[in-house]
């Protein structure tokens, strides 16, 4: 089971979810997205922590975040921390999905990181009810297809690729047709002045014997 939430701090609102249990944790790991565009993973700082993701909306990056969305995410973290949701001043890290490391010898639902210097914290003086219960208020239960979810992403993500590479081709095909007929005019800019008729016409060679007689 996965909880999602409905973020409207923002516009357009965003969305974040948690998985219910480590076990849960696990699949989220697994099967995240391979764009940190779009997710970033929250977790409380050397305590036990759901995992708490937020699907990053169009133009936005995981060190773009909205502040008043960074707090909905941390609030939630520390929420749903058994130890976290009792302490106040709790430090939450957050980093993109592709950063997560998990290997074997790892408990369930435990992750590292690949790259220390692709996290940032936000920290948590208090729990603040207000946003917990706002948030609560648009939870939902459900029961995703994670694999699935991701295999269809992934077809999009080929697609839109696609469809980019087909669109620069085309440009490039365009713009090397400009070049090669500005260069043929330049190239031929002259032919009009240079050619046969236009050279008999400047010509006096034949021209009517008499011609020069109206200057005598």
């Amino acid at each position: 089971m996965v909880y999602y939430y409905t973020s409207n701090v923002v516009s357009p609102s965003a969305f974040i979810y948690v998985g219910k249990d480590k076990v849960e944790n696990e699949d989220l790991i697994k099967h995240g997205l391979e764009c940190d565009v779009w997710y970033c993973n929250f977790h409380a700082d050397n305590l036990s922590s759901a995992h708490v993701y937020l699907r990053l909306r169009d133009g936005e990056t995981w060190d773009n975040i909205p502040e008043d969305l960074l707090i909905d995410c941390a609030q939630l973290t520390k929420a749903n921390s058994i130890e976290g949701n009792k302490k106040d001043n709790v430090t939450i890290i957050y980093t993109p999905w592709s950063n997560l490391h998990k290997t074997a010898g790892m408990a369930t639902g435990q992750v590292g990181f690949h790259k220390q210097n692709l996290t940032r914290k936000i920290h948590v003086p208090t729990r603040l009810n207000p946003i917990i219960n706002r948030l609560n208020k648009t939870r939902v239960e459900k029961f995703p297809d994670l694999r699935a979810e991701k295999e269809e992403y992934m077809k999009k993500i080929r697609r839109e690729e696609r469809k980019q590479r087909e669109e620069r081709r085309a440009a490039e095909k365009r713009e090397k047709k400009e070049r090669e007929e500005l260069k043929w005019k330049k190239e031929h800019a002259y032919d009009d002045f240079l050619n046969e008729e236009n050279i008999q016409q400047s010509s006096n060679q034949d021209r009517d014997p008499d011609f020069l007689d109206d200057f005598m």
